[in-house]
């Protein structure tokens, strides 16, 4: 991991010249010598086009195939920024990041949406953290909503989560989406320093 870290600090310039990046994180807690990052693509034409460049773009072959060989497995998902929501921006630079993914029952958001967006800003309200953004999947496992947040650090998380969960509106709206929840998993996010989301 330190070595796969090493060489992406020093080389993701080239892939970053192709299309925006959103994030970049290592997993702190929640999974081992894992990285997770984001991509933004205009559309799947985009997606195309920047994956036919960085084919043909030989300094980016070349520093990809000594990375290649650190990495166990690859997963990628096409995802979409749910329509009630934005990207945000952390208040300041620091901090860390965790991503939740909820995989909710068959249905799509046509079944759960509603009570899935009640349960998120009720946590949002107590005013505890920052949210960057709600992302559901369209390619990869369906009905998996991943919610990224923002925290100064991982203890002001854990006070900010306790009280939430003393707030009789965050139980009442997380009662209701419970229902149409299949598994949840939590993972802290560490930014790599190249990150625009830091």
């Amino acid at each position: 991991m330190k070595e796969f870290v090493e060489l992406v600090n020093k080389h993701i310039h080239l892939r970053a010249a192709h299309s925006e990046m959103l994030g970049f994180w290592t997993v702190e807690f929640g999974g081992m010598n894992k990285a997770i990052h984001i991509w933004k693509f205009d559309n799947f034409t985009h997606r195309a086009e920047v994956r036919k460049a960085l084919a043909n773009d030989k300094e980016w072959q070349g520093k990809l195939s000594s990375v290649l060989p650190l990495l166990n497995k690859q997963n990628n998902e096409i995802v979409y920024l749910v329509p009630w929501c934005e990207i945000g921006k952390p208040s300041k630079e620091g901090g860390v990041y965790e991503m939740v993914t909820f995989q909710m029952k068959p249905g799509g958001p046509a079944l759960w949406g509603q009570s899935f967006r009640a349960a998120i800003n009720a946590h949002l309200n107590t005013g505890y953290t920052k949210l960057i953004g709600v992302f559901h999947t369209e390619y990869g496992l369906l009905n998996r909503v991943h919610v990224l947040w923002w925290n100064e650090n991982p203890d002001s998380r854990a006070a900010g989560r306790h009280y939430a969960h003393e707030d009789a509106r965050v139980v009442a709206a997380v009662r209701e989406s419970v229902r149409f929840l299949e598994s949840q998993q939590n993972m802290l996010l560490i930014p790599m320093p190249f990150s625009p989301l830091k």
